[in-house]
């Protein structure tokens, strides 16, 4: 398998992870945080949003299975960009919507679906995802792995992070595990 990489934040790391683990050509998505100035973050030093850490998700894949597009499509339906530093419920800038590039290309990319995006006003207002070169990727706890899966009974999973699998399973259904 040729092996990419892409970090992706988009609110709390446990919707986002989710959905990616699922699509075909994914090896692993990893929730964790970056972005920020403080070394070696926990999830109790980024829950204060004074870290400069997004919460993310990162992605290893194939990308002769499924392009770094395809992953921004899936990134993009399963949020809203147009949140400065939060989700719903979710406030500060650790739920920023941000792409976090690791190659010229990815960053290319990425501007030109945005730029895309913004003059279909696909979404009603301009998009505010930060186009930022990746840094360096902190794992978040064990417990954050796999955490719908492990928790489908949990009142946030239930009320947040399953609508957004559903979403992406009647939309990206074909491209799912």
């Amino acid at each position: 398998m040729a092996r990419a990489v892409a970090t992706l934040a988009g609110g709390c790391f446990w919707c986002i992870e989710t959905v990616f683990n699922r699509l075909r050509g994914v090896e692993s998505a990893v929730s964790g945080y970056m972005g920020g100035h403080t070394p070696n973050p926990t999830y109790r030093d980024i829950c204060n949003g004074d870290t400069g850490h997004a919460e993310v998700v990162q992605i290893a894949y194939d990308p002769d299975v499924i392009e770094f597009r395809d992953l921004l499509d899936v990134f993009f339906t399963i949020h809203d960009p147009t949140q400065r530093n939060r989700q719903g419920n979710d406030v500060g800038t650790q739920y920023r919507s941000a792409i976090f590039w690791h190659t010229p290309g990815q960053k290319a990319e990425a501007e030109a679906v945005i730029a895309e995006l913004n003059a279909s006003n696909r979404f009603g207002a301009p998009l505010v995802t930060e186009v930022t070169e990746a840094s360096v990727f902190h794992p978040a706890e064990d417990y954050h792995q796999r955490y719908f899966e492990q928790n489908p009974q949990q009142p946030y999973c239930q009320f947040v992070v399953a609508p957004k699998v559903a979403k992406a399973e009647g939309k990206f259904g074909g491209r799912l595990k």
